[in-house]
């Protein structure tokens, strides 16, 4: 089985920081690509940030300049810096990692997250 436990929620207020973490660990052969999405109240979950394997990068453009996901491979660890702030970056916050597990064969399959939240006040 895979675990991803997300860390470094809060409440911040405007114009501050946080920097969230996401650890995988279990049954891991590889991790392709690793993401972050958000979804806030009476909303869709929407893609905020994603990396690949190779550091390859995209960004929501509500987010671009704000915020920087980057990687450490051999810790299995995603991480989502983010900046100047706003109170509209209020979401409860998901790890996602795509993921190669070698059981009987090989196999990707997707997990998620238990989700952590950020709340930016004005």
């Amino acid at each position: 089985q895979v675990q991803l436990v997300e860390s470094g929620g809060g409440l911040v207020q405007a114009g501050g920081s946080l920097t969230l973490s996401c650890a995988a660990s279990g049954n891991i052969f590889r991790i392709n690509d690793m993401g972050w999405y958000r979804q806030a109240p009476g909303k869709q979950r929407e893609l905020v940030a994603a990396i690949t394997i190779g550091g390859s990068t995209n960004y929501a453009d509500s987010v671009k300049g704000r915020f920087t996901i980057s990687r450490d491979n051999a810790k299995n660890t995603v991480y989502l810096q983010m900046d100047s702030l706003k109170p509209e970056d209020t979401a409860v916050y998901y790890c996602n990692a795509e993921l190669v597990q070698r059981i009987i064969s090989y196999t990707t399959r997707s997990y998620w997250g238990q989700g952590t939240q950020v709340t930016v006040s004005s």
